[in-house]
């Protein structure tokens, strides 16, 4: 059941350079990477049958930390470092793209509220939707962690009509990444232009050049014949 969720706007605009719209059939066959966390075994059986059942691809973990290990997050030692913040490094034994991560809120050691917090820190995760599940309705709970970043809050045992809400989120992240990718595209595209004005720029400067030199050297032959011509001129008789 959903207790608490932010909303999405702008799913059905337009994308830059021509993409299709989120309800297009590209986006509707994707198959959209989800990271379950629950230290209940049977919670996390029951979401991962909810989630495929979905036609999602599903992983499950434990833990926050393993979550974080997963996405290749480690904590800094704050003894050492004295930072509260996660360093990023990333994880090469992952070869799948996260779109979503549903975690419980009580659970040993790192919390859901924790691990969200942890995630929206990130600069390499921060955009990855973060949906928190619980047993216990707690306003001030599902209030902390929709203003910390969370997009839905859900309380247990999750239903499938809790888990549909998820695709409009991952649709929100998709379009931001391909944005991305836009602008990022549309900067090399300007580059490259310039690049080739410049170049055309100098091959016209060369071309010139060549030509004043050529230019220069028929004058001066040129004037080396008229000379030639002024000088006999005196000795040339008419009969």
């Amino acid at each position: 059941m959903a207790m608490g969720s932010k909303s999405v706007k702008g799913n059905q605009r337009k994308i830059r350079g021509g993409h299709p719209t989120p309800t297009c059939p590209r986006y509707a066959d994707s198959q959209f990477h989800v990271l379950a966390v629950d230290d209940s075994i049977i919670d996390r059986k029951l979401i991962e049958r909810l989630l495929k059942t979905s036609s999602f691809q599903v992983t499950t973990v434990d833990s926050g930390s393993k979550a974080l290990e997963f996405l290749g997050l480690h904590e800094e030692d704050d003894e050492i470092h004295n930072l509260n913040q996660p360093s990023v490094s990333p994880n090469i034994n992952q070869e799948v793209e996260v779109n979503l991560i549903i975690t419980d809120y009580c659970m040993p050691g790192m919390t859901g509220y924790d691990l969200l917090k942890k995630v929206k820190k990130s600069s390499s995760f921060k955009d990855i939707p973060v949906v928190i599940m619980s047993s216990e309705n707690v306003p001030s709970r599902i209030s902390r962690c929709l203003e910390e970043g969370a997009e839905e809050f859900f309380l247990k045992p999750v239903r499938l009509s809790d888990v549909n809400k998820l695709k409009p989120h991952m649709m929100r992240t998709k379009i931001k990444e391909i944005d991305h990718m836009d602008h990022q595209y549309n900067q090399e595209h300007e580059k490259h232009q310039e690049q080739n004005v410049l170049e055309t720029k100098e091959d016209e400067s060369t071309q010139q050049s060549n030509g004043n030199k050529r230019k220069s050297m028929e004058d001066g032959d040129l004037t080396r014949q008229n000379k030639t011509q002024i000088q006999w001129w005196p000795y040339c008789r008419f009969d």
